[in-house]
């Protein structure tokens, strides 16, 4: 079976058949991941570039070693210290790439849209692994993954996704991911945090986790960029914390054991709690590994559809 389209630039519109090609192929590859040699040779001979704008740690490193288990060859890019910092456009940098013969390429950029622009400048392959505040596909699929081991299907479920929903990109692919797929959505904030008519999104707000949780099966607790702080969106990480900290005081009130999740790095006692962060319920380990899983599943549907 083949992806309908040839690059993956977000999961708005994505059709749940593709959603769950991916979801499934990721099961072969994860299976792959626990034997002594975890290398197979589906993507041999293929070229991938790793266009990295924003620093990245998990991201670029999940995909470096996604796509060395598929024995591609590997080119990493980071902006600084290239022709991007000397002034260089991106489409000029993607041309210049591309004339090198690559097959696939795999984009972090802070714009909204470089990803979309990209697929217009070049003739490889696309994946977007973040731009701006609009998608990171593959996080999400990695959170649908999880979710789905977790509990055996995505029809259903009820997930709360807690944080700074106005900035993150991975909020709004999981949103369109999770929807697709049958689950019912909804965010939890600071009203300067959430996204002014998010509803339209068929997303249910609120404005107290104590609210929330005794009706949902799953957090994703979003990082809360200490940086954001500065800007006066909330008063301090002290008060988010009292507020919308995800802590076992207020997880010990639901009515079932609930999923912990977040997609890292995590400030421990801020958005979510140390106690929880390494507890019974927190499948945030299990994220990392299908992780890898899922861009493989990914990597492996685009580079051999052509």
């Amino acid at each position: 079976m083949k992806l309908q389209s040839r690059h993956l630039l977000g999961l708005e519109g994505m059709s749940k058949e593709d959603i769950t090609l991916i979801l499934d192929t990721a099961v072969s590859f994860k299976e792959i991941l626990e034997r002594p040699i975890k290398k197979v040779p589906p993507l041999q001979g293929k070229t991938i570039v790793n266009l990295f704008f924003e620093s990245s740690t998990r991201t670029r490193i999940s995909f470096e070693l996604a796509e060395r288990r598929l024995s591609a060859d590997v080119v990493n890019f980071a902006a600084s210290g290239s022709s991007v910092s000397k002034g260089e456009t991106l489409k000029d940098t993607a041309r210049n790439i591309e004339a090198m013969k690559i097959d696939m390429v795999v984009i972090r950029h802070a714009s909204s849209g470089a990803p979309h622009f990209l697929t217009r400048v070049v003739k490889a392959n696309v994946i977007n692994a973040g731009d701006g505040a609009h998608e990171h596909p593959t996080q999400a699929l990695l959170d649908m993954m999880t979710l789905r081991e977790k509990h055996g299907s995505l029809e259903g479920l009820r997930i709360c996704i807690v944080g700074d929903i106005v900035h993150s990109r991975v909020a709004l692919s999981n949103i369109y991911g999770l929807k697709t797929m049958g689950a019912e959505i909804s965010v939890c904030g600071p009203a300067t945090l959430i996204p002014r008519n998010i509803e339209s999104l068929g997303v249910k707000v609120y404005h107290r986790l104590e609210e929330v949780i005794p009706h949902v099966d799953a957090l994703n607790v979003l990082r809360i960029q200490l940086e954001r702080q500065k800007s006066g969106l909330f008063p301090s990480l002290r008060e988010y914390h009292r507020y919308f900290g995800v802590t076992k005081e207020k997880v010990d009130r639901a009515l079932m054991p609930i999923t912990i999740m977040h997609p890292g790095p995590i400030n421990r006692d801020v958005e979510l709690s140390a106690d929880l962060a390494d507890g019974p319920h927190s499948v945030i380990l299990e994220q990392v590994t299908n992780g890898e899983a899922i861009r493989m599943s990914v990597l492996y549907l685009l580079g051999t559809s052509n």
